[in-house]
């Protein structure tokens, strides 16, 4: 078997359907399966994948257990020699699995690549290519020189907006709604870290493979849609707190050690603002998410139904 895709699910019936549909119209040499893993739906996802996909092979959790703990539960069962995390909330092209293998196999010292990942819209998913959240790099993106100097590398070591979105390039990191990987890299790195339940898995599990010697490549030669829902509505509690719950494990596993006590305190202290900042501005948002804005990384629709900032 040449490549495992695994899917991660939750409450996304249609989106996991239509995300399906395009894998299974894939034109492609290479040999796939797919297993979807779902978190516990309550909207008939199992049933409808079960009817119009029994090729699948389905885990059904009787809990929401997280993004990385549902791929790794995938992981453990997979018999490709390439691991494909892919989001519910996308659609990818009928060449894209052929174009990411192929340059895999073209490319034996990338551990994991991605490719383009746009919107709806058509705009660019500025997380499928980024630089490591230093404290440097957050602090510019933070508070806003990212924006004022969009063509400036030192303002812009998060969201690398001064590099072509259509060129090939080595990366620190890739986003969760589509991430290509060896076996041989996952054996050596581990899978995700399951201390990571909705967001920060994909950007931690990137700094190992870098860590272990490994490149990640952005390579946009195909792309994929990933339907990311609207920010405008309020978000349940839990999002905005594993959110920034995961920024806090990311500098702390990381990063603590590199800096000196004067730095960390100033990150944390940043979270902690930025939290509660965040908690402010939710309540003062209309209703709550309605069904279909969704989002994935570790940004997810599978991660539970809201849009990563």
């Amino acid at each position: 078997m040449d490549l495992s895709i695994v899917i991660v699910s939750y409450n996304t019936r249609d989106l996991t359907i239509d995300c399906l549909k395009s894998v299974f119209e894939s034109d492609t040499e290479y040999t796939y399966e797919v297993i979807v893993v779902d978190n516990a739906s309550k909207d008939d996802s199992v049933p409808a994948i079960k009817e119009q996909f029994p090729q699948v092979r389905l885990i059904e959790n009787h809990t929401n257990t997280g993004f990385a703990k549902g791929n790794n539960q995938a992981m453990e069962i997979v018999n490709g020699r390439y691991v494909l995390l892919l989001n519910s909330d996308t659609i990818m092209q009928s060449g894209t699995l052929q174009t990411m293998l192929a340059y895999m196999e073209e490319h034996p010292k990338v551990g994991a690549s991605g490719c383009k990942v746009i919107l709806p819209d058509g705009s660019l998913d500025k997380a499928c290519r980024r630089g490591f959240p230093t404290p440097s790099a957050s602090f510019y993106y933070a508070f806003g020189f990212s924006k004022l100097y969009p063509e400036n590398p030192r303002f812009n070591q998060y969201h690398l907006s001064y590099l072509n979105p259509n060129e090939t390039y080595p990366i620190d990191c890739l986003v969760g709604a589509f991430m290509l990987l060896r076996q041989e890299t996952i054996r050596e790195v581990g899978v995700l870290d399951e201390t990571f339940f909705m967001y920060g898995e994909d950007i931690d599990w990137c700094y190992r493979i870098k860590q272990a010697g490994w490149e990640i490549h952005y390579h946009p030669a195909t792309y994929i849609v990933h339907y990311k829902g609207a920010s405008s509505r309020r978000k349940p509690m839990k999002i905005i707190y594993e959110f920034h719950r995961a920024m806090w494990v990311f500098h702390r596993k990381h990063f603590k050690r590199h800096y000196s006590w004067f730095t960390n305190m100033a990150v944390f202290s940043g979270i902690a603002l930025k939290f509660s900042l965040s908690f402010i501005s939710n309540k003062l948002k209309p209703g709550i998410p309605v069904r279909g804005t969704l989002d994935t990384s570790a940004e997810t629709s599978s991660r539970q139904m809201e849009v990563k900032q």
